[in-house]
């Protein structure tokens, strides 16, 4: 029997995947900053000059490196990606989720959708489990050298991927066929058989458009910080998720057991949907 469907699986990275922010394992200490630095200085930056926060992030890695004499190269950004260490369970996850929606003849499909470098997500040992990664990357020059911003994305235009997910068009480029009218019952992922999960305030415009548009948003925390769920807790009082949980993923965890169920109640929906239209 073939796959009924497909539910899409976005995920943000840092916070959601991966504790803390992933140039902070390897990029930032090679630079010899500190976190605080760093971000500081960016965010000075941007402020500063009025400019987006992400592209000032951006524009800081190339500098930094090139002070410090550090490869600019996608394979340096890559190696870099291999020191990000994952939250609990995550490794484990994605053959799970997939097992347990092929036993309902549901295709599970995993996207990346983040504010964070697409090289160095690529360089992570779960980067082979995602259909596409959309996140910011920079535009390599005749020698591999990374000298400026190909993508950048802030939280808002991060939403342009949802409708990317939502009419199947995978490539970044393409403005064309996004755009274009495709009734939502042809869509290859309606927004209703997707599940967003985000860790705060930079997933709050992806989180309310797949909870409003019918699908379901998970808001997760750090589950090593104290304080964490109380302070998510306003995400749902204001209608912008509809769950919040810790960031584990091992197998009967909390995360676990939400994931599965929200499965099943997209299932059953697709079967009562299909049992009334026969009428």
């Amino acid at each position: 029997m073939d796959d009924r469907f497909t539910i899409a699986l976005i995920y943000d990275f840092d916070g959601t995947l991966a504790p803390g922010n992933m140039q902070e394992y390897d990029f930032i200490p090679a630079v010899g900053k500190s976190n605080k630095e760093f971000w500081s200085e960016a965010n000075a930056l941007a402020e500063e000059q009025d400019a987006d926060m992400v592209l000032t992030y951006m524009a800081r890695m190339i500098q930094e490196a090139k002070s410090k004499g550090l490869s600019l190269r996608r394979e340096a950004f890559q190696e870099s990606g291999r020191r990000v260490t994952l939250f609990q369970g995550v490794r484990e996850w994605f053959s799970r989720i997939n097992r347990y929606g092929a036993e309902r003849h549901i295709r599970i499909l995993h996207y990346i959708n983040s504010s964070g470098l697409k090289e160095i997500i690529e360089g992570t040992e779960i980067a082979h489990e995602f259909r596409k990664i959309y996140a910011c990357a920079f535009l390599y020059d005749v020698d591999g050298i990374a000298y400026w911003p190909a993508v950048a994305v802030n939280y808002t235009n991060k939403t342009q991927f949802i409708f990317k997910i939502n009419k199947g068009v995978e490539s970044v480029f393409d403005s064309k066929l996004v755009n274009r009218y495709i009734p939502e019952n042809e869509r290859p992922v309606p927004f209703r058989h997707m599940i967003y999960v985000g860790d705060g305030t930079t997933d709050i415009p992806c989180m309310r458009l797949v909870k409003n548009s019918g699908g379901h948003s998970i808001a997760v925390y750090n589950p090593d910080q104290k304080g964490a769920r109380k302070e998510l807790a306003s995400l749902i009082r204001d209608n912008r998720v509809s769950h919040v949980c810790p960031a584990d993923y091992r197998e009967g965890s909390e995360m676990d057991r939400l994931v599965k169920t929200i499965i099943d109640k997209i299932d059953l929906d697709d079967r009562l949907e299909k049992l009334e239209a026969v009428k």
